[in-house]
């Protein structure tokens, strides 16, 4: 199995900090590309950030300069260091991912976790 497991949330007062992991364990070749969702309660889930296998990023507009995505290759892992949060930022945060898996390094999706808590208080 293929699995990706997010942590790091929890509780901060609007202006903190928080880093979230993504950690991808299983059969893995390599990894694509790692991306961080989130949905807060009543709406869909968006994309926060991805980053592709060679470091290039992309932001949601709403945390551009606030959030930052970043992956270890070694370790399978993305992390997702969250600055500045807003009560807005208030959601459960999912990571997916992109990868080469199994003996025989196929392509595939691995969907999200099951996500980490991130709430922010005015």
């Amino acid at each position: 199995q293929v699995q990706l497991v997010e942590s790091g949330g929890g509780l901060v007062q609007a202006g903190g900090s928080l880093r979230l992991s993504c950690a991808a364990s299983g059969s893995i070749c390599s990894i694509s590309a790692m991306g961080w969702y989130r949905q807060a309660p009543g709406k869909q889930r968006e994309l926060v950030a991805r980053i592709t296998s060679d470091g290039s990023a992309n932001y949601a507009d709403s945390v551009k300069g606030r959030f930052t995505i970043s992956r270890d290759n070694a370790k399978n892992t993305a992390y997702l260091q969250m600055n500045i949060l807003k009560p807005d930022d208030t959601a459960v945060y999912y990571c997916n991912a992109d990868a080469f898996v199994g003996r025989s390094c196929y392509y595939r999706y691995i969907d999200w976790g099951q996500g980490t808590q991130v709430t922010v208080s005015s």
